[in-house]
């Protein structure tokens, strides 16, 4: 719960530390609380970005470790939100900000149930084809270990990524590394 929503419920800012102090709720991040009884969480960081970043998208490596498509450990969140927004104020836990702008925000937007909370995440076709735009940033190495984990899993039917591929305008990029692994 975040303590807008508590203050709008009528629960007054005192009892929320009250309550944080006896143990009753745990400060998942700034102004963001759960019940301490709750059983633990699946994904603390996804939801607690979530909750802090309502609009934004959960993207590149941390998409990738959520679809089971990397090796690699996340060590911050990476959020997507549209170009031209302000950039999110989270202390904790760390995130990494990339601004999306049109077709190439809105497009392949999941909303999967994790620890009972909505998280808007790209789907493993979309952040296989970010990974590949931001190859600089990221590595090719973890774009190309993207695409042959996500080959393993479902054969060599590509044209998904190849239409995420099309909007992120990185086909002809991908279109080699494609060829070898079919």
């Amino acid at each position: 719960m975040r303590m807008a929503e508590a203050l709008r419920a009528g629960v007054r800012q005192a009892t929320l530390y009250a309550m944080h102090d006896k143990g009753v709720l745990e400060r998942l991040s700034r102004g963001l609380y759960r019940l301490a009884s709750q059983p633990s969480m699946e994904a603390p960081d996804l939801i607690t970005v979530t909750a802090r970043v309502p609009n934004g998208v959960i993207c590149l490596i941390s998409a990738l470790a959520y679809h089971e498509l990397t090796l690699q450990v996340p060590h911050r969140v990476d959020i997507a939100i549209a170009r031209g927004s302000e950039p999110p104020r989270v202390n904790y836990p760390p995130i990494q900000v990339y601004w999306f702008s049109g077709d190439a925000f809105t497009k392949g937007i999941e909303t999967p149930v994790i620890d009972e909370q909505r998280v808007r995440i790209y789907s493993a076709e979309k952040t296989i084809a970010d990974a590949f735009k931001y190859r600089n940033k990221i590595g090719l190495d973890v774009a190309i270990e993207s695409l042959r984990m996500w080959r393993e899993r479902h054969g060599s039917r590509f044209a998904k990524i190849l239409e995420h591929a099309r909007t992120c305008r990185v086909e002809r990029v991908i279109m080699p590394y494609l060829e070898a692994i079919a």
